[in-house]
């Protein structure tokens, strides 16, 4: 069982209890985003805390994308609801990680894989052992140019 969505749950709960609209319409989707990821594939499984944040992650993503959106098109109501509801789910995520922090763990991971002189066709490998420490809490586009300029 995932504490993550255990607490999810409870505090949609709670959200619900305090009429809390905005907090609630957001956990329900992101728990309706789980629920979907777990029986998305061949088979059934339950999702452990790791991939529940990679589903945070990309719903949180999408809510930047779309306030965007909106706020571009002249939409500031519909923006304000979209970065409203990723505030939400900002709350379930990670620290995020600051360019340093990209950066030294890229010293590591280069360091980790002996890529160090071997240019771009490392990059995958560096990637490889990167992802997992970032998912969640970095942009992977920022975490790839960080990598592209320490192999470059």
């Amino acid at each position: 069982m995932s504490a993550l969505k255990d607490r999810l749950r409870a505090d949609l709960t709670a959200a619900i209890k305090s009429r809390d609209e905005i907090t609630s319409s957001t956990l329900r989707m992101v728990l309706t985003a789980i629920t979907n990821a777990e029986v998305a594939g061949k088979e059934q499984r339950e999702l452990s805390d790791d991939d529940i944040i990679g589903v945070l992650s990309s719903e949180a993503k999408r809510r930047r994308e779309a306030a965007t959106a909106f706020a571009d098109g002249g939409r500031a109501e519909m923006a304000a609801k979209e970065a409203a509801e990723g505030e939400v789910i900002a709350g379930y995520l990670p620290a995020p990680l600051d360019e340093s922090e990209i950066a030294e763990l890229v010293t590591a991971a280069i360091a980790q894989t002996g890529a160090a002189g071997e240019g771009m066709r490392a990059m995958g490998k560096v990637m490889g052992v990167l992802t997992p420490q970032v998912r969640g809490r970095a942009d992977g586009g920022a975490v790839s140019a960080e990598v592209r300029r320490q192999l470059g």
